[in-house]
């Protein structure tokens, strides 16, 4: 599923969303909601703390590949602080079951390039949710050459299974401006992670798209939802303008909380359909 964003609507489907995020807790999570475990993918020595449970898992993975000059790497670092303290953001998260979440922010590049920026981090107020984004908006800039959304799906997921954190859902939020170049087959790895229960959503970056011709023939949007995002109401939202960024940003990680999506029929959520499949293994 794709959403095409403008700024707008931002607002107005936010505020859909948190209305029928109450509806949805008030009748449905008091019932299911801790009744979910993922399948782990290795076992961890920690042991049950109520205190460590959250509503959502979220591992923020963010491309720092060359083709990302410093003026983009600005722009996205300054979205994710701007949407991590928004109103919305945090609205989304006290609404919750638990009415908190877990968080972590990863920059990644080629094969085993990860690093992480900020630790994971416990967000369920303003407070904390500023903590968090300050480490972010605080940390040096970073580049690396090669672009592998294989190995870093690999990694987040590694990270969420092995944190002391027990989520009702957990989710790899992936952005890039970019296909797989490095790694293997980022579908298999794609379905591997979402064997292990998770659900990976997709920010392709298609800023340069009418400077780059390889980016515009590339058509990365159809690529990200056809060979990267997976798992129960996985979404794609391509990013075509830096002045557009902060919205699409703010807009992912209130869906990314309340775990809903719009109902259909809906104008600004397009099914993938009629067009020809994206060819995923053409730079693996």
């Amino acid at each position: 599923m794709r959403l095409d964003i403008t700024k707008k609507h931002c607002a107005s489907t936010i505020t859909t969303i948190l209305s029928l995020c109450f509806a949805a807790i008030i009748f449905a999570a008091p019932a299911t909601a801790r009744d979910f475990r993922p399948v782990q993918l290795a076992s961890t020595t920690y042991s049950y703390d109520p205190a460590n449970e959250v509503d959502v898992e979220l591992v923020l993975a963010v491309d720092i590949s060359q083709s990302m000059d410093t003026e983009e790497q600005e722009v996205q670092r300054a979205g994710y602080v701007a949407a991590l303290t928004s109103r919305e953001f945090i609205d989304a998260i006290e609404v919750g079951p638990i009415g908190r979440v877990a968080v972590t922010y990863m920059e990644w590049g080629g094969v085993d390039e990860h690093f992480i920026v900020a630790e994971w981090t416990v967000i369920q107020d303003e407070a904390s949710a500023a903590h968090f984004a300050s480490k972010i908006a605080e940390a040096p800039l970073r580049q690396v050459q090669r672009t592998s959304i294989a190995s870093a799906l690999e990694k987040s997921v590694h990270m969420v299974q092995n944190n002391k954190y027990m989520g009702l859902r957990q989710v790899i939020d992936i952005s890039g401006d970019g296909p797989n170049n490095q790694g293997g087959s980022v579908t298999d790895m794609r379905d591997r992670m979402v064997a292990a229960g998770v659900t990976i959503n997709g920010l392709p970056l298609m800023m340069k798209s009418n400077k780059n011709t390889w980016q515009a023939m590339l058509n990365l949007d159809h690529y990200y939802e056809d060979c990267v995002i997976g798992g129960p109401g996985s979404f794609a939202i391509p990013v075509r303008s830096q002045e557009g960024f902060a919205d699409a940003i703010r807009m992912k990680l209130v869906m990314e909380i309340a775990g809903l999506h719009l109902p259909e029929p809906d104008p600004y959520f397009q099914r993938v359909a009629g067009r020809e499949p994206i060819r995923c293994n053409l730079f693996d």
